[in-house]
């Protein structure tokens, strides 16, 4: 029994060591200006409609490798605790596609607008953080899609500003 007990521990460890050791090379490559490489967003900013308190959206951002070196998704972290992401874990090659993920779980008994973003590291070239967003209206069962709180005009007029202001935070331009 506690050969059984130490052999487990060792592979443990072992698994553990290789995980840190990954992520090392990642975060170096995330820091070597000479395997930069270009991001193209195809959908950064996603308005997925009204949506039922108490389910879950399955969100996809899709992107391509425009620069001409191996593109590494370092990480991409949710800005709260009821969306989570997924991300490709392998290099993508240079004028590759790829698609981060997004699961969004809405909170029960909710009812109005709502707006989340994902902040996405990369070895790109001026900014490796990039900044996607969601948004849309809760509703619970049985209730009307809450009304926007602007007019239409308001609305893409907020969305063109975001949109022009995550340009320039990927762009690495302040």
């Amino acid at each position: 029994m506690r050969l059984f007990v130490f052999l487990i521990l060792v592979i443990l460890s072992l698994v553990a060591c290789r995980q840190q050791d990954s992520k090392r090379k990642e975060l170096a490559v995330a820091k070597d200006t000479a395997a930069f490489t270009t991001i193209k967003w195809y959908d950064s900013v996603k308005d997925i409609g009204s949506i039922e308190a108490g389910k879950k959206k399955e969100i996809l951002f899709r992107f391509r490798n425009a620069g001409t070196k191996p593109l590494f998704i370092i990480s991409a972290e949710p800005g709260c605790g009821c969306t989570v992401a997924d991300y490709p874990k392998q290099a993508i090659a240079p004028g590759a596609e790829g698609v981060i993920v997004a699961g969004y779980q809405v909170p029960s008994g909710t009812n109005g607008e709502f707006r989340k973003n994902i902040t996405v590291t990369s070895n790109t070239r001026g900014n490796t953080s990039h900044i996607i967003f969601f948004y849309g209206t809760l509703k619970n069962e049985g209730d009307e899609p809450a009304k926007r709180t602007v007019d239409t005009a308001t609305l893409q007029a907020i969305k063109s500003k975001e949109l022009k202001k995550h340009l320039l935070l990927t762009q690495g331009k302040n």
